[in-house]
């Protein structure tokens, strides 16, 4: 067994428990690669699946170590999820570099898109819900806004989604031209609009409201229509068309 001593925490003296020696010391049975060939990815717990991205500690500290500060630190896997490389590369976060928190942002991102696409993409829009069900866990918990575009086909099926702009919403970032230029190359039928407040607050803002008017306007004239401006706040979200405000 590993030997087992009181030492500090990465970020300051502690009574924990931790183990001195490196994983490659532990018995087979515990290490996590092994435990997660061996018995299957739900066998292993969350310091020991993150501690498989970190993939290598610290001196004096595993990468277990490494993982289970992080969980310590931020309170749970969705707050981790929700940082930035620039976060995660905080002094205080020590044994996670760049290659590290890249890796940890990337795994989280897969998670995200895997769950918001959920519902298989031949299947058709039929209201804001079905939106919300698709891309909500992918935009809820970002800590800035993003505004994206959803193509549709005339049987309202996604042809495509992508992201416009990143950061707070307005007009002079997010122009009609913008939003219809792939929208025309695709052929689209038809677009739905998509951004998130990570405030948590539904309500949509004065900005949000008139940048929509002018989207809703250019593609009268383009010929595609603008089906709904939804926004994603927390696990709810707002349909401005149900509001009436498009």
């Amino acid at each position: 067994m590993p030997q087992i001593q009181r030492k500090e925490s990465l970020n300051g003296p502690s009574n924990r428990l931790v183990r001195y020696s490196t994983i490659k010391e532990w018995p087979e049975d515990e290490r996590p690669r092994e435990k997660l060939i061996k018995h299957g990815a739900s066998s292993l717990s969350e310091s020991e699946l993150l501690a498989i991205l970190i993939n290598i500690g610290m001196k004096n500290f595993s990468a277990v170590d490494v993982a289970k500060q992080l969980l310590y630190d931020y309170k749970s896997l969705k707050n981790i999820g929700s940082l930035s490389v620039a976060d995660l590369r905080q002094k205080k976060n020590k044994g996670i570099g760049t290659a590290k928190a890249v890796t940890i942002v990337a795994a989280f991102e897969l998670a995200r898109r895997i769950s918001s696409s959920g519902t298989e993409n031949d299947e058709p829009i039929r209201s804001p819900e079905d939106v919300k069900n698709r891309f909500g866990s992918q935009l809820r918990d970002l800590k800035q806004e993003v505004f994206m575009v959803l193509s549709l086909s005339s049987s309202n099926r996604i042809i495509r989604d992508r992201i416009i702009t990143r950061g707070l919403l307005n007009s002079s970032l997010t122009h009609p031209r913008e939003v219809f230029r792939e929208a025309i190359l695709e052929n689209a039928a038809s677009v739905i609009l998509l951004h998130n407040h990570p405030s948590g607050n539904l309500e949509p803002s004065r900005e949000d409201i008139a940048i929509t008017k002018q989207i809703v306007e250019a593609g009268k004239i383009i010929g595609i229509p603008v089906h709904d401006h939804i926004i994603i706040a927390g696990h709810g979200f707002t349909s401005m068309m149900e509001r009436g405000l498009m």
